[in-house]
């Protein structure tokens, strides 16, 4: 699925078979002192995905996984993992 104004695959809403992906997007990206805003554009999403992203109701592609990382300057596995793991 893609934003229809950016390039980066977005994700989609979780299935329940494939586990609940959990997050702490909110709470590196406001340690790091950036608004969901200036995270989307680092990301190249709208700054609803980021929205969506951290209150799990979208669980991010891969590629946007770790776009988000890469603005946050963390790895991926400290800003996402599946639940019970």
């Amino acid at each position: 699925m893609l934003h229809s104004n950016y390039a980066t695959p977005v994700g989609r809403k979780p299935r329940e078979e494939e586990g609940l992906v959990s997050n702490q997007v909110e709470a590196v990206r406001t340690k790091a002192g950036l608004s969901r805003q200036d995270l989307a554009d680092a990301a190249g999403v709208h700054y609803q995905t980021i929205g969506y992203i951290e209150r799990g109701e979208y669980s991010p592609s891969l590629v946007l996984a770790l776009r988000i990382a890469e603005a946050l300057e963390v790895n991926v596995e400290e800003l996402f993992w599946l639940e019970g793991k």
